[in-house]
């Protein structure tokens, strides 16, 4: 593995954890207030995703310094955000109908952290290009 793609690696882990808790407490606390699962979970993946963005597209994705945050890595970003956010809701509300809102909670970051793999694949070659 070179020596980039480990450290894109290794940034974009770390921004992940720290978006998928931003993302996930704030779902959390929203449907234990009595929110919808399916409007906590976009408004978590909101609050992750803005987070996430920035950090990666500054730091994790940034070529010799130079913050890759331009329109054309927003529209990518939104897009490919649309696709997994549908996605992430689906199966989020799946697991609070099969089984409750205990487990949609227990699931949720399992559900993220697949995607993110994903997710980081779109961002190295697609995203912040």
């Amino acid at each position: 593995m070179s020596h980039l793609l480990g450290s894109q690696l290794w940034r974009f882990g770390l921004v992940g954890g720290i978006q998928l808790l931003a993302d996930w407490a704030c779902f959390v606390a929203l449907s234990a207030l009595g929110a919808d699962v399916v409007l906590a979970n976009l408004i978590g993946r909101v609050s992750g995703a803005s987070l996430g963005y920035w950090l990666n597209g500054r730091y994790t994705f940034a070529r010799q310094g130079v913050p890759q945050l331009g329109k054309p890595q927003l529209l990518r970003f939104m897009l490919f955000w649309l696709l997994m956010s549908g996605l992430s809701t689906l199966a989020v509300d799946l697991l609070d109908q099969a089984h409750g809102l205990y487990w949609a909670w227990l699931g949720k970051p399992l559900i993220d952290e697949t995607l993110a793999a994903v997710g980081f694949v779109a961002a190295r070659w697609w995203i912040y290009r």
